[in-house]
């Protein structure tokens, strides 16, 4: 590998990394030689993802930690530990999150507040905790995991709308303010992903068929789609990249 995109000798840690797009960009970061710190709420699916990856790579390149994002002490005490467990923490990737389908005016106020938490207030604690160690040091990624809800709205999913757009200024708000000490922070807006969370909608005829025609590709997005741009935002070859969301789409947020 291109030393440009080299990880080898870094710390990463991948929020919601047990299983989905999170593992899978967990994965695409060993892959390029970073020590990958799993983690989830679940911790029995936690410990089944680790214990899955460990096998595949060198021993004490996969580690996970479980706790809650969404608890400002709870992202301190995970960040703290990686530190002083795994290493200097170099690369954060904000990817937790969940969808709750309801049209708005049957929504809960729980419900919103849920998945605001989770899919947004989640980037903000885990970024700070991540920042405080990194700013010392002048140097740190930060990549949050936007959608193409971050530009596109569709009915029932208000909250996760309003929390992938906010998370596109968050991503604004860190580089204005975190810049300067050395750090770049960017998002990824992946598209419709095939995975199997969204089995469910490919096996779903009339919307697959929504999906392809109105993709100028002509296909769901896969995993790998994102490993790529992930590795490349949390390399030395994006340093001067900050503050941007980069879609991976297929084209979906360009036409109309």
């Amino acid at each position: 590998m291109s030393g440009l995109f080299d990880l080898t000798g870094r710390t990463a840690l991948v929020t919601g990394s047990s299983r989905g797009i999170g593992n899978a960009l967990a994965r695409a970061l060993a892959d390029a030689g970073a020590t990958v710190v799993l983690n989830g709420i679940n911790a029995e699916r936690l410990k089944a993802a680790e214990t899955a990856m460990a096998a595949e790579y060198p021993p004490g390149r996969i580690h996970s930690c479980a706790f809650d994002v969404t608890s400002d002490l709870e992202a301190a005490r995970g960040v703290a530990w990686v530190e002083e467990n795994v290493g200097p923490l170099e690369i954060l990737v904000n990817n937790a999150g969940i969808q709750h389908r309801v049209p708005m005016l049957e929504l809960d106020v729980a419900d919103w507040e849920r998945v605001i938490s989770t899919d947004l207030t989640s980037a903000f604690l885990v970024g700070r905790e991540a920042a405080r160690h990194m700013i010392p040091r002048g140097r740190g990624k930060i990549i949050n995991i936007c959608s193409v809800q971050t530009d596109l709205a569709r009915p029932t999913i208000a909250p996760y709308i309003a929390a992938k757009g906010g998370l596109r200024n968050l991503t604004r708000a860190m580089t204005a303010e975190w810049a300067g000490a050395g750090l770049q922070i960017n998002g990824i807006a992946p598209g419709y992903i095939h995975t199997e969370m969204t089995q469910n909608l490919v096996d779903d005829e009339q919307f697959n068929a929504w999906i392809l025609g109105r993709t100028p590709a002509h296909r769901w997005g896969t995993v790998q789609d994102l490993a790529g741009p992930a590795v490349w935002l949390a390399s030395d070859g994006s340093n001067f990249v900050n503050g941007q969301t980069i879609f991976i789409d297929g084209g979906m947020t360009v036409v109309v």
